[in-house]
């Protein structure tokens, strides 16, 4: 029962907008954040919760929640859309094998069927790419690739002149209650990164990128396809930061010592 107008509204269109336009949009658009895990929130996957936080808001969020919202929007507009949970290989050390924690979308809309997903913070794709394997999309200067390893394919992009693989998944859709199991576990485990870290991220309407990450020591990160610059920043000044780059207003730093909404105090 999304409102479609506000969803659009809040990603800048109007009207009755294709799958790439609204893509770009939403990417462009809502930040990608793990505020709600980092002060001990669970993040609820109820529809009604995650278009009050993303859009009636104006907050941010993570895969889940980013990716169920296209996912409505696009059925809303005749799509289908299946959901495909997939494993995180960015940042893994070699051998490591994580949880399938990320959410990935299928879509069927007009006749063609694609590999959407607004929803990965570590600069995923601007627009949907073909299902399936195929050759190098470029996308702002971005580039982008996808293989097949064994029963898996496997989303590549490239940094620093080579390929590296940013997740793999199982070309099968999986029903909501899969979903539901591993955003609880992604939003509540004690030593999940989302629980225990700080990820801000967004790409800006020019294709370049922003992210803020690592609450240990935090970094503020600027980078275009060929270029990156990072910044080091001192946490008593997150909050306002997180307000000016990224939209995110009302968070103070807590009394022990992360952040919290003003609200909660």
């Amino acid at each position: 029962m999304l409102d479609l107008d506000a969803y659009l509204e809040r990603i800048g269109l109007h009207g009755r907008p294709g799958l790439f336009e609204i893509h770009r949009a939403h990417a462009t658009s809502i930040p990608f954040e793990n505020l709600d895990p980092h002060r001990g929130v669970p993040v609820s996957l109820v529809p009604e919760d995650i278009e009050g936080k993303l859009v009636t808001s104006r907050r941010g969020g993570y895969c889940f929640e980013h990716n169920l919202l296209l996912k409505a929007a696009l059925e809303a507009l005749g799509a289908e859309v299946e959901l495909i949970l997939a494993r995180v290989r960015w940042g893994a050390a070699p051998g490591e094998v994580r949880g399938r924690s990320h959410l990935v979308l299928r879509v069927r809309d007009d006749g063609a069927v694609w590999h959407a997903d607004v929803g990965f913070g570590a600069g995923g794709q601007l627009h949907p790419l073909p299902f399936g394997t195929g050759g190098e999309h470029t996308q702002s200067g971005w580039r982008f690739r996808v293989v097949e390893e064994r029963d898996e394919l496997v989303l590549q992009a490239i940094r620093d002149g080579d390929w590296i693989d940013l997740y793999g998944f199982i070309p099968q859709p999986v029903p909501p209650i899969d979903v539901q199991m591993s955003n609880w576990f992604t939003s509540t485990y004690p030593r999940s990164p989302f629980v225990t870290g700080l990820t801000v991220s967004r790409y800006r309407q020019d294709g370049s990128r922003i992210a803020l990450s690592n609450w240990t020591d935090p970094a503020l990160t600027e980078e275009t396809p060929a270029h990156s610059r990072v910044t080091s920043v001192a946490r008593q000044d997150v909050p306002a930061l997180i307000a000016s780059q990224f939209g995110l207003h009302g968070f103070v730093l807590g009394e022990d010592g992360r952040l919290a909404l003003g609200s909660d105090r």
